[in-house]
């Protein structure tokens, strides 16, 4: 007679939960890119008012970096490949919880 042993298996779901989670688009400051350029970027790709693009990208002339999306992360990455076509520099953060 086979006997049937059932175990408990404990799975991660760490990895479910950072494609959940909500994540920011950091856009870098450069030396290359006029602000004009970064406006129009941003301007063209998230359709931002010329008000916000220029709010945005002058934070990232004056301090360096600035949010300019956020949402689930497959989104912020197809938002930051975006601007990478445009040949402007963007990384990924977690959203603080």
């Amino acid at each position: 007679m086979a006997t049937l042993t059932i175990t408990e298996e404990k799975i991660d779901t760490s990895s479910l939960n950072a494609l959940d989670s909500s994540w920011r688009v950091v856009l870098w400051n450069d030396p290359i890119n006029l602000i004009s350029y970064v406006i129009f970027v941003l301007r063209s790709t998230f359709g931002y008012s010329l008000e916000k693009a220029t709010e945005l990208t002058m934070e990232v002339h004056n301090h360096g970096r600035s949010i300019v999306s956020s949402g689930k992360r497959e989104k912020a990455e197809a938002d930051a490949h975006s601007l990478h076509q445009f040949g402007l520099w963007a990384t990924l953060e977690r959203e603080p919880a």
